[in-house]
């Protein structure tokens, strides 16, 4: 089952996909947020459209304690939002510390500031996504 995750932020919304078989998540692109959640939800649905993804995995900001702070609050009524705009089920899953070890890893590519914030998202929705992927599939188990 192809699947999309999402980096929501601010700013920017990274979004990574996983291949067909439901294995392997890859960063894919960085949106730059719109106008409004609408618009953002469009581009989303493209993208579902475009690879045929049959579930949408949202980072869910929770504090370093697992509760749910103003920015898990927020992007919980932003999921709500996408769960009515989206053609299929939108999740959360834990996203702590996932902007931190994305940068970890590009710094260790040795990449400068500018090119990180470039690629940081998208690392990030991939981290998210492939922590989605391996909960469901030891679960499967």
């Amino acid at each position: 089952m192809r699947s999309i995750g999402v980096d929501l932020g601010s700013k920017r919304i990274g979004i990574a996909v996983s291949d067909s078989s439901g294995t392997i998540a890859s960063p894919l692109v960085v949106l730059a947020r719109g106008a409004n959640h609408a618009q953002d939800h469009k581009k989303i649905q493209e993208i579902v459209d475009e690879y045929e993804a049959q579930c949408v995995v949202v980072g869910l900001p929770l504090s370093l304690t697992g509760a749910v702070g103003p920015a898990a609050r927020n992007v919980l009524d932003e999921i709500e939002e996408m769960t009515k705009s989206l053609s299929i089920p939108v999740q959360s899953h834990d996203e702590r510390l996932t902007t931190k070890t994305a940068n970890e890893l590009l710094s260790q590519g040795k990449l400068n500031a500018q090119a990180r914030r470039q690629l940081v998202d998208k690392i990030a929705a991939a981290i998210i996504l492939q922590g989605w992927l391996d909960h469901v599939d030891r679960t499967k188990s």
